[in-house]
């Protein structure tokens, strides 16, 4: 025979298992939509790297054709040179072929460090602003950058 205490007992775990299960059912709900989140940031994610993907690939092909021009134009001006000096030596050496940069800038550097006279000058040496300054347009070297 059952008894009122057996019965009672048993209510009590039926109301704890009810309790349990909304627990449960409430907290996998809850990571369902966290897991919805998720999902939806790795999404953008990689839409994110897509473009990335694409852009780099876009940089990487300017670069290249960048690349490309700048070896037909050093294929030019190496094909050009030889020219110039066949030429620069049939007329004796008395005429300095135009665009011979190396001539160039060592007249000019020879005339910006010659400039003793002038105390404030860029290419005075007394100066120390101006002596070992990198950026210094005066000292001889190009800035590329």
């Amino acid at each position: 025979m059952v008894t009122l205490e057996q019965v009672k007992l048993l209510e009590t775990r039926v109301t704890q298992t009810i309790e349990y299960v909304k627990r449960v059912t409430e907290e996998n709900a809850f990571l369902k939509g966290k897991i919805d989140s998720c999902q939806k940031r790795v999404d953008e994610l990689e839409d994110l790297i897509q473009q990335f993907k694409e852009e780099q690939s876009q940089i990487e092909n300017g670069i290249l054709s960048a690349l490309d021009r700048l070896n037909h134009f050093e294929d030019a001006i190496g094909a050009r040179q030889p020219e110039e000096r066949k030429s620069f030596a049939k007329s004796g050496g008395s005429e300095v072929p135009a665009g011979d940069t190396e001539t160039d800038s060592v007249a000019e550097n020879e005339n910006v460090s010659g400039n003793a006279d002038n105390p404030g000058s860029p290419g005075n040496s007394d100066n120390p602003g101006n002596a070992d300054n990198p950026d210094n347009p005066d000292n001889g070297e190009l800035d590329i950058f």
